[in-house]
């Protein structure tokens, strides 16, 4: 090589060197800077992203054992609330088939409909044009969400320190089909020595989603009925039910609006209701 082309390579290599040296100096001021800035800030983000991670943790265990394939063939609300049972099973175990506590017995496949909201939210607003504060009143369900409990959107929720979204009013009076059903334990960690709840995957019956997600989903399937926002295709008639259709069935004949014999006929069908 000559002396010529020697020097080229060396000045080359040396300004390459020094580049290099001058990024590395930069990177390192930058974060030391960087460091500095965010110092003050340390305490209130590490207790932020603590919170993020426990929550995170929690979520995916949530998803872990969503996904586990326990079984269960059968289980009614009262196996549901005593302890000698209710301790045996797992969380989330999915049941194929479900007795409430009115005695219905529910599959999946069976359609049920969306009650009545039960829930509401008021938001106050001030127009800066006028003296007077705007109020508005949304209702919206309590015990039925979006999506799966552990779906993608609740996940990314929760992470962001927000509950699951709540099915609108808009959905009132729809039919939606059990597409699963799964028992979980009552209580913020879900320990076996709590009860057990029933969350219900529901689908939309034309196999379509509820606008950007494919389920809706009851937290508890009890207190969804109790609550009204869920209504059963098919369930037994209560007493106090009986009573009062037979009641109106005499109302009626004697207005001479029904006979003797379709009277006849309805009281034999109420009285074994009535006299339990």
């Amino acid at each position: 090589m000559s002396n010529a082309k020697a020097d080229r390579f060396q000045r080359v290599a040396s300004k390459r060197v020094q580049r290099l040296l001058d990024g590395l100096f930069l990177t390192v001021m930058a974060r030391g800077l960087k460091s500095e800035i965010g110092r003050g800030e340390d305490k209130i983000k590490n207790q932020i992203d603590m919170k993020k991670l426990i929550c995170f943790i929690i979520i995916l265990v949530g998803i872990k054992s969503f996904a586990q394939n326990h079984v269960l063939n059968e289980l009614s609300f009262k196996d549901c609330n005593n302890p000698q049972i209710f301790k045996k099973i797992k969380n989330n175990t999915e049941i194929e088939k479900y007795i409430t506590s009115k005695g219905a017995v529910l599959k999946k496949g069976d359609t049920l409909f969306i009650g009545s909201p039960s829930g509401s939210q008021t938001t106050t607003s001030i127009n800066q044009m006028s003296p007077w504060v705007e109020s508005n009143t949304e209702r919206h369900f309590s015990t039925i969400i979006l999506g799966r409990p552990a779906g993608f959107q609740n996940t990314m929720f929760a992470l962001g320190g927000h509950k699951s979204v709540k099915a609108n009013m808009d959905m009132e009076g729809e039919p939606v089909v059990i597409s699963k059903m799964k028992a979980y334990h009552k209580g913020s960690f879900r320990s076996k020595k709590r009860a057990l709840g029933l969350i219900i995957l529901l689908s939309n019956p034309d196999g379509g989603g509820f606008g950007t997600v494919k389920y809706l989903s009851t937290l508890d399937y009890e207190k969804s009925v109790l609550a009204g926002e869920i209504r059963p295709l098919h369930e037994p008639m209560t007493r106090q039910q009986a009573i009062k259709k037979l009641k109106e069935s005499k109302d009626l004949l004697d207005l001479g609006l029904l006979k003797q014999a379709e009277y006849d006929k309805m009281k034999e069908k109420l009285t074994p209701i009535i006299n339990k």
